[in-house]
């Protein structure tokens, strides 16, 4: 292996039916978001005909309910059900679907109990996304237990330990990631020496590869993304000791990038026209990169502090990139990370996009934006806050499916019609 800079390159069950209709056989709408970030993990959904402004007590509520238990995992929805991992307690952690329509529960699943219940700063519970394909959800608890569920009725079909199975070694705040459907694989992350990555038959969850990384750390925080490169066809991850890449079709270590490893590694990396841009901020700090992917594996075209961003995501939207630091929303060049604007907006939090539009959630106050995807200028178009606040954070991040903006706040799920009339 060879070092260059800061690279490295490589060379060589319980099932509860309680209401609804089963839907499971309904094709996939284009306006789903069958997993974290949407079907390509963009953050960015293909829905038009949204509300370009929005009224002064916001756009209306169709539904809220309770119920979906502590954590702060993110709803898929897919085929006019909506999937979401809860906890009750240290004990019990769980995959619950429930009706698009009405928000009425289907059925819960346990998956196992929430992982490094000591960690501190305490925010214990449940946080990957499940991943919706086709009959089967599959999803990741807080503790290493990997699940794949029948979506019709949630009975479940095969289970893993990313502790136990693969020696996987969590960050101080659990698993978090959200796994990665490509094809017939599934890939997830143990962390650790021995199986950085692991790919998965996602059918049977018999073992493809797993992939030792030397000094990757233990997990982070992100979730992998498929990058299609001059070389083939590989999976970028962000571990506990920098961002990674591994070939596709065995797992072979391919490149490192470690610079602005910041401890709370969580941000999902953007890749785009042969470019890869990545962002972290934690308590050791912290950066934005812009790389190139080459025949060799890549090379920093960018390195900087404008963009750091915690754990609420970035989004690109044509040639820029939007997304929150500590001071608020920020738009830079996808390519070179030159800064276009900086506003204060709801201060640092998540963000999702849709019909030319960013949604952004302040992770403090709770209240949601409506801004313009505009490299120009700040251009807001409305905001409000959510009724009925919790005393938590607001780290789930805004999902915009079916015409509808989803919220949720610890144990409430919050629907809104977002559909222009």
């Amino acid at each position: 292996m060879m070092r260059h800079g800061r690279f490295l390159a490589g060379g060589s069950l319980v099932v509860l039916a309680l209401a609804g209709a089963a839907s499971a056989d309904l094709p996939a709408g284009p306006g789903d978001w069958p997993g974290w970030r949407g079907a390509d993990r963009t953050g960015v959904s293909t829905e038009t005909g949204l509300l370009k402004e929005w009224p002064k007590d916001g756009p209306p509520l169709v539904w809220r309910v309770k119920g979906l238990g502590d954590g702060y995992s993110t709803p898929s929805i897919a085929r006019g059900r909506l999937y979401v991992l809860g906890n009750r307690g240290l004990e019990n952690e769980f995959v619950q679907c429930r009706n698009v329509p009405d928000g009425a529960v289907v059925w819960e699943t346990k998956v196992g109990k929430v992982g490094n219940p000591e960690q501190s700063p305490p925010y214990p519970g449940s946080r990957s996304t499940p991943t919706v394909d086709g009959d089967r959800v599959y999803a990741l608890g807080s503790d290493g237990d990997l699940v794949c569920l029948d979506a019709a009725a949630g009975k479940e079909q095969w289970k893993k330990s990313l502790r136990s199975d693969f020696s996987g070694k969590a960050g101080t705040w659990a698993f978090a990631e959200s796994v990665l459907i490509d094809g017939d694989t599934l890939v997830c992350t143990p962390g650790g020496p021995s199986a950085a990555i692991v790919a998965l038959n996602k059918k049977t969850g018999d073992v493809l590869w797993q992939s030792a990384v030397d000094n990757a750390g233990e997990a982070g925080y992100a979730s992998a993304v498929v990058a299609n490169a001059v070389g083939g066809k590989q999976y970028i991850q962000f571990l506990g000791k920098g961002l990674i890449a591994v070939a596709a079709k065995d797992g072979k270590f391919l490149w490192r990038f470690d610079k602005g490893s910041a401890g709370t590694n969580a941000t999902t990396a953007i890749v785009h026209d042969g470019h890869v841009f990545h962002s972290a901020l934690g308590p050791r700090g912290g950066g934005t990169a812009v790389l190139e992917l080459t025949p060799d594996g890549a090379k920093e075209v960018f390195f900087g502090k404008t963009l750091m961003n915690h754990h609420g995501g970035v989004i690109r939207v044509g040639d820029y990139v939007y997304g929150t630091n500590q001071a608020g929303l920020v738009c830079v060049e996808f390519k070179t990370g030159k800064e276009k604007w900086q506003n204060r907006s709801v201060g640092k939090g998540s963000i999702t996009a849709a019909d030319g539009h960013l949604y952004v959630r302040g992770e403090r106050s709770g209240a949601v934006a409506l801004v313009e995807a505009t490299p120009a200028a700040y251009k807001e178009s409305g905001r409000f806050t959510p009724p009925d606040r919790s005393d938590k954070l607001a780290w789930p991040h805004p999902v915009v499916a079916g015409g509808r903006l989803y919220l949720r706040d610890k144990d409430t799920l919050l629907c809104y019609d977002i559909k222009a009339k």
